[in-house]
């Protein structure tokens, strides 16, 4: 072979190599590639099959997961769903306090705590009720009360010299207010005919009775509660024209019409109704009226002719009564002669809800044969704690 030769055969060799090596990762790049789109289609393939087995179970049972063919990883729900239905309370007693089980478990005679799923359940219901609590502030306890203090005056203060002697200031009033906490009870009652259906939902039944029970009742009270035995209402304290208010009372408007709103300028009672709280509160405002006061009031117009109630523009958003949120309670008194039909305020800072956050359920199959109680307790109070905070407005000439 000549030099020639020899040469031109190593030029070939060179200007082969980059191709082999661009070949080589080409070859490489495709290979991972591949194997990222199986693992892909491999993930794909069993979320697909989750939801397919969720959506299967959701249809075919329509229910929360407490029930006798809960899944192995809840054995609450299966303890509980026994319990419920057949009364057996051997899986309660034996549930773990730091497991995945109830919160508390207690002897017969006590009855059990409603697991933690079906208590949020409940819970939702009774926080999209139309009351106070949506509004309030809702505090959780672990005693039978909840003690708020209250600053209800200020430090004095005054201008200092440099050589003047400064005269003592005024000390400001410390005064508590507890809250004592109240057994709200419903006892709804099913034949254990139903009980031994399989077919039937009921932790959803249980749980629909017992929230729609507790809502209503809570509402109301929360309103027109006398304290004794139930949480103190608003409406509950004294109410004294807004130019002599004390505290441990709350001030009214009147409206300047007996039972009604004036004949002339009917919105004003409002706009002073807004300007009677104090600037701190009136920026967290809230309208509190029934559907019948609602209907009247959306309305109104200013001077402007323009509508003073707003409907809310989002989903879920309330409606608006010169720019504060509206409230609808039906517990709230309809217009009439001397009613307080509306109130507005700062009811965060107004008025506390206090709760014990457990649910207690006792299953009774013996009082009302072939029938099954079901004695259902939960323990909350509810109590103004500043009564600067909320203004009334009294349907009556003064």
């Amino acid at each position: 072979m000549t030099k020639t030769e020899v040469k031109s055969r190593a030029g070939e060799g060179v200007s082969d190599a980059p191709a082999q090596e661009v070949k080589a990762a080409i070859a490489g790049f495709v290979s991972e590639f591949k194997g990222f789109q199986d693992e892909l289609k491999s993930k794909l393939q069993q979320q697909e099959e989750r939801l397919t087995m969720l959506d299967r179970k959701t249809y075919a049972a329509g229910r929360p997961a407490l029930s006798v063919t809960a899944d192995a990883d809840a054995p609450h729900q299966k303890a509980f769903a026994a319990y419920v239905r057949h009364g057996e309370d051997d899986g309660l007693r034996g549930l773990s306090l730091e497991g995945k089980a109830m919160n508390t478990a207690v002897s017969a005679d006590g009855g059990y705590l409603i697991n933690p799923e079906m208590a949020e359940r409940i819970q939702g219901v009774l926080r999209s009720s139309v009351s106070v609590r949506a509004v309030a502030n809702v505090v959780n306890v672990e005693s039978g009360s909840f003690d708020v203090v209250i600053d209800r005056t200020d430090l004095g203060s005054g201008w200092a010299t440099e050589i003047a002697a400064f005269a003592e200031t005024a000390t400001p009033t410390i005064e508590r207010i507890s809250i004592k906490l109240h057994e709200l009870a419903a006892m709804p009652k099913i034949s254990q005919r139903l009980l031994d259906d399989a077919a039937f939902d009921v932790e959803g039944w249980l749980s629909e009775r017992i929230a729609n029970k507790f809502a209503r009742a809570e509402a109301a009270a929360f309103i027109n509660g006398d304290g004794i035995d139930k949480p103190k209402g608003i409406l509950n304290y004294p109410a004294v024209d807004n130019g002599s208010w004390a505290w441990g009372s709350l001030g009214y408007i009147p409206t300047g019409a007996a039972g009604d709103f004036a004949a002339t300028n009917a919105s004003d009672s409002i706009v002073d109704l807004v300007y009677a709280l104090g600037a701190d509160y009136r920026a967290n405002g809230t309208f509190l009226m029934n559907s019948k006061t609602a209907g009247a009031v959306r309305k109104m117009k200013d001077a402007d002719g323009r509508f003073m109630w707003s409907d809310g523009l989002a989903l879920g958003e309330p409606s608006r009564l010169m720019g504060y949120p509206v409230l609808i309670a039906e517990d709230m008194p309809d217009i009439g002669a001397d009613a307080y039909a509306i109130a507005f305020g700062d009811f965060h800072a107004g008025y506390t809800v206090a709760e014990r956050p457990d649910l207690r359920v006792l299953r009774d199959p013996f009082s009302t044969k072939p029938n099954v109680l079901f004695y259902a307790t939960k323990r909350v109070g509810g109590d103004v704690t500043d009564f600067n905070a909320v203004k009334l407005l009294k349907f009556a000439t003064s």
